[in-house]
């Protein structure tokens, strides 16, 4: 056995990667490499650390300063943080490094990379005395604090800057299949079993504006993002032992919101996470409506009320060589589902924890860009789906016209508003459980004893022409879908209500 099990394919080659996300399916999760890496959460961590050491540098009672362009030095290292900075951390914790042994510790080998990057400073002429600074590099912090922090900082911009753009792709697709077909009548059914006439553009309309009310509910949960910064068991005790005059509390909030996220002024060691379960849950939001298209995309397809443009060179079946599958909605429905299964666990777990603090979330919290990573893989495959199916409208017509019996709802209808207080149960004998034409139902009309005017408008009743406002819902679709659900407020998931634990950013 070889550390190569197939000889010549590095381990670095997607064919050799463990997990399809950065294998089979690595050009579609690239994106989220600099927010789910392990060096985007040492890079993260970089940031934090620094920020934390300016602060501290700002305050009276620290016998450190640092002027703009020593605090601007320190901000590059995280602005030009490189591969080779990433490497240089892991040696820290793995093998050791710089004159230092390996830590075993990934948030102590940042703090030592800090003080090897501080040095060069010095010798560039940068720093004044950046041997001053090393004691106060993670002052009074507990690993926590760091990395609940720069994890925000990952997951924030990932969900804004990669996800919530490959969602709104797939609803912009819907919007425009709602608008160029808001005419096109077809066939609604429920329970599975025909129903009434509805237009395909007002069917993708209503994908539309589910998106926009679950992507408003993305935004709001991204926007409540909330970090700490307290200490090993959220009492700020060593930073009081330290310095009992400072505002301690102060210093934090300001820490946290100059980060961009809100600050959580009670915790455990552990920021208790509910902030993070609420994205994920919002997340699942999206992916459900998602799901649901997929499944009622796969179904016109299979009914051929959707066609599909055939891809040049590809192959449908291995054996038979007709076929056009409609494998994209469902490697979506797979890659979602499974998205939505890690997103479930990771909002239940992330938010336990034993006592004051266990160390089970962190591995479990390095899942979370696969998570995302699954969301990711099935909104590109949902939008390449949508962007080669072409609407039937001639199958769409013709079994609408062939099911007569859906202006059953619309006979009876006006009949009751005419005063007939047996419509219904004659429409039900005429048509239930028979195939009818639209003949019968002009027979039936032809005995009725209503005003002429009452009898044609009942004969001209047609399947097709029975669509309500259907076409003027479609056209609406674009405010209610750009606006990501209106008024969030109204979906009850109470993102206006004031939040009595947590310190918002003015």
């Amino acid at each position: 056995m070889t550390d190569d099990p197939i000889p010549g394919l590095s381990r670095s080659d997607p064919l050799a990667a463990v997990s399809p996300l950065d294998g089979r399916y690595a050009g579609r999760t690239a994106s989220l490499s600099p927010y789910a890496s392990e060096a985007a959460l040492m890079r993260a961590r970089t940031r934090v650390e620094v920020e934390y050491l300016i602060e501290l540098a700002d305050l009276e009672a620290t016998p450190i300063a640092l002027d703009g362009a020593e605090a601007a030095a320190l901000r590059d290292l995280h602005a030009s943080f490189s591969a080779e900075d990433a490497r240089l951390i892991k040696d820290l914790e793995v093998e050791g490094a710089a004159g230092y042994a390996a830590t075993n510790h990934d948030v102590k080998a940042v703090e030592y990379f800090l003080r090897v990057r501080l040095e060069e400073l010095g010798e560039a002429g940068t720093l004044a005395d950046p041997e001053a600074l090393f004691p106060w590099i993670h002052f009074g912090l507990t690993s926590e604090d760091v990395n609940n922090l720069a994890h925000r900082l990952l997951v924030g911009p990932a969900v804004r800057e990669v996800l919530v753009p490959a969602i709104r792709e797939v609803r912009d697709a819907l919007v425009e299949l709602a608008h160029e077909h808001r005419d096109t009548p077809m066939l609604a059914r429920t329970h599975g079993q025909p129903a009434t006439p509805t237009t395909f553009g007002k069917e993708m309309a209503v994908y539309a504006a589910r998106l926009g009310r679950t992507l408003g509910r993305v935004d709001a949960a991204v926007d409540g993002l909330s970090g700490k910064l307290a200490g090993a068991s959220g009492t700020y005790a060593a930073h009081v032992a330290a310095y009992p005059d400072v505002d301690w509390r102060g210093v934090s909030r300001s820490v946290v919101w100059g980060l961009g996220l809100d600050h959580a002024p009670l915790a455990t060691q552990v920021n208790p996470c509910d902030d993070l379960a609420a994205l994920f849950d919002a997340l699942r939001g999206v992916n459900n409506v998602l799901l649901d298209l997929d499944l009622d995309a796969w179904l016109y397809v299979s009914d051929r009320y959707l066609g599909q443009r055939a891809v040049e060179g590809e192959t449908g079946s291995s054996t038979m060589p007709h076929k056009v599958n409609p494998i994209d909605f469902e490697n979506a429905e797979g890659n979602l589902s499974k998205a939505n299964s890690d997103l479930t666990f990771l909002a239940d777990y992330v938010t336990t924890s034993r006592l004051q603090r266990d160390l089970s979330d962190s591995t479990v919290k390095r899942n979370v860009g696969a998570a995302f990573a699954h969301c990711l893989v099935g909104y590109s495959k949902t939008a390449d789906g949508l962007a080669k199916v072409v609407p039937n409208e001639v199958v769409m017509r013709e079994e609408l016209e062939a099911t007569p019996e859906v202006i059953g709802e619309a006979v009876q209808t006006i009949l009751r508003r005419e005063g007939d207080t047996d419509a219904y149960e004659r429409v039900k004998a005429l048509t239930r459980g028979s195939r009818v034409t639209l003949e019968d139902f002009r027979a039936l009309f032809d005995d009725l004893d209503v005003d002429p005017a009452v009898r044609e408008e009942l004969r001209a009743l047609t399947p097709a022409g029975y669509t309500g406002i259907a076409a003027d819902l479609a056209d609406g679709v674009a405010t209610a879908a750009s606006a990501e659900a209106g008024d969030v407020s109204e979906a009850g998931d109470g993102s206006d209500a004031a939040d009595d634990t947590t310190d918002h950013r003015e």
